[in-house]
């Protein structure tokens, strides 16, 4: 019985935040949050599930039990390590900031990307000699390569043009940091990697990767709405960052 109410109340919560995603983004087919569609769906079903096959779970719950435990602490885990990484590493003056970019809907800066323009904004201005990387390409339903749109948001905010370099080619984060490094001289110095506060953990694990020295994270705030949202989409990315990079290595 408590197992059949878990299941119904996860439901109906998963269904009301889809709906309240479907709100804020304006839209109803966002990548992500159908999760929450199919999660709060499959919750539900299990509920009425439950009814019928009560006997035989109660039979077998200790063998059930197993990969729900299992999971759960893998999902904890790795929340820990993306909740670690949010935070500004040293307050200190970087030569080189990287903005990594986000999608632009046509030319329009989106919520998520004018948090991390504005974060770099304000660095940018306690720090005036740092310059300034914007990274990244065009993708579907974009006019101009997102490392333009960056780049004029820069200028309007007062940025001056030279301080800005435009990487315009890169389609992930990967490639944000693998092509940004042609302007930067020495790779060894202290960089200061811009991205919404729960992509942090995954940029700098990419940054080190690509053979940054010294990256530091300058963590930008994001929709408190959309959190959950983006850890939860957050913990797959990470982990398939992880199974790429045991592949390389198993080469």
């Amino acid at each position: 019985m408590l197992w059949q109410i878990g299941f119904l109340i996860v439901g109906i919560l998963c269904l009301l935040y889809y709906a309240a995603l479907c709100i804020a983004l304006r839209k109803w087919d966002s990548t992500f949050s159908r999760f929450w569609l199919v999660f709060g769906a499959a919750s539900l079903l299990c509920c009425y599930v439950y009814e019928f096959g009560e006997k035989i779970i109660r039979q077998y719950q200790v063998i059930l039990a197993i990969p729900v435990t299992a999971a759960v602490v893998v999902f904890g885990v790795t929340e820990c390590c993306i909740i670690k990484g949010m935070y500004s590493g040293k307050y200190i003056e970087y030569p080189y900031l990287i903005v990594l970019g986000a999608q632009v809907d046509r030319k329009r800066i989106t919520d998520s990307l004018r948090r991390r323009l504005d974060r770099a904004v304000r660095y940018l201005r306690e720090h005036p000699r740092t310059q300034v990387i914007v990274s990244g390409g065009m993708g579907k339903k974009e006019e101009i390569p997102e490392a333009e749109a960056m780049a004029a948001y820069l200028l309007e905010s007062g940025i001056e043009k030279e301080r800005i370099f435009q990487e315009d080619r890169s389609r992930t984060t990967k490639e944000n940091l693998l092509f940004s490094r042609i302007y930067i001289e020495d790779i060894n110095q202290p960089v200061g990697i811009v991205s919404n506060n729960f992509h942090l953990y995954r940029a700098i694990c990419y940054a080190r990767q690509a053979g940054y020295g010294n990256a530091y994270p300058v963590a930008a705030d994001c929709n408190r709405l959309l959190l959950l949202n983006y850890m939860v989409r957050e913990f797959f990315a990470v982990w398939k960052m992880w199974l790429m990079n045991r592949k390389v290595w198993n080469r």
